[in-house]
């Protein structure tokens, strides 16, 4: 059992999710903490090893029920960027200080602590003017990215005054199998294969040239993995993307070849307010000289696992 027993904030979201079902044959026991916001509690598997805790990373009184138990946590729950933008307030609240609880209850409690991996993000970097970016440069533009990015402060705060072994991991456009479009904030490549599936054009924010480094959904999940117990990970900030740029309208031309939908019709409409970035790849050189890592998924191999997936009926 080389992970012990674990905690994952947000775990009935999409990583999260996808990271629970990978930990149970790993873990002695997985305990989930999420307030189904936006998570879907049937994305979690039965298991008499699992534990599901309907509730929020702000809960002290849940935090010490559960926390004297683990070994390892991973911070998956936040707002998101589009909420973060409706509620300023909300964001701050679950983000920065759910972050800052959290990590002060794991000093308190976690006597056996062996790591704490927290997801961060990309969107630190608005528009970089160096591409792909390399983890020392920022630019903070929306709330999202302002609570997350302070949020990584102070794991860095908690790792140099207590020791608390955190590792901060900037992951960028994650998709794959398990992200469903029922959740009204999942990315764009669901967002395309469901307009496809529906029949309905696929809708592009701006002209369709801004681009992403969309990362496939098991890359991430070998990074957090190894995050969990390879030393050279402790006390470091790492991207997690393939350092390649993809437009939009590359990814919606992309969906629809390999959907069989040569041309498929696309609808453009005005920029949204959390549309602030143009361009888009991370540098992940520091992963690949630290521990190793290099992406094994293209684009395309996992646009088409992704469709795999959806065809089987999301298994």
């Amino acid at each position: 059992m080389k992970y012990g027993n674990v905690l994952v904030t947000g775990g009935a979201g999409f990583l999260g999710s996808q990271l629970v079902k990978k930990l149970l044959s790993i873990s002695e026991h997985v305990h989930v903490i999420d307030d189904l916001s936006t998570g879907n509690v049937n994305a979690l598997p039965q298991s008499a090893t699992l534990t599901f805790h309907r509730g929020s990373i702000t809960n002290e009184e849940l935090l010490e029920q559960i926390l004297p138990e683990v070994e390892c946590i991973f911070h998956l729950a936040c707002r998101n960027i589009l909420l973060s933008v409706q509620d300023i307030e909300g964001d701050l609240h679950t983000n920065l200080y759910g972050g800052f609880l959290l990590l002060r209850k794991a000093k308190e409690c976690c006597s056996h602590l062996k790591r704490f991996v927290y997801t961060s993000t990309a969107s630190v970097y608005g528009n970089a003017p160096v591409i792909p970016t390399p983890e020392s440069y920022f630019n903070i533009t929306l709330p999202y990215s302002a609570s997350k990015f302070s949020t990584e402060h102070y794991c860095k705060v908690f790792y140099h005054m207590y020791q608390v072994p955190v590792t901060i991991l900037r992951l960028s456009n994650v998709f794959g199998p398990g992200q469903l479009i029922e959740n009204p904030y999942c990315g764009v490549v669901a967002k395309f294969f469901d307009a496809v599936e529906q029949g309905e054009p696929l809708t592009i924010y701006g002209d369709g040239t801004q681009t992403r480094d969309f990362t496939y959904v098991e890359d991430v999940m070998d990074v957090l993995l190894r995050a969990a117990w390879e030393p050279g990970f402790v006390g470091n900030v790492y991207n997690v993307g393939t350092g390649r740029e993809t437009s939009v309208n590359e990814l919606a031309e992309a969906i629809s070849t390999i959907t069989g939908h040569l041309s498929y019709p696309t609808l453009y409409k005005p920029k949204r307010v959390v549309d602030k970035v143009y361009r888009r790849a991370v540098d992940v050189t520091a992963l690949q000289t630290d521990v190793q890592w290099t992406p094994r998924y293209s684009l395309t191999d996992g646009l088409r696992k992704t469709y795999d997936w959806l065809r089987e009926g999301k298994v």
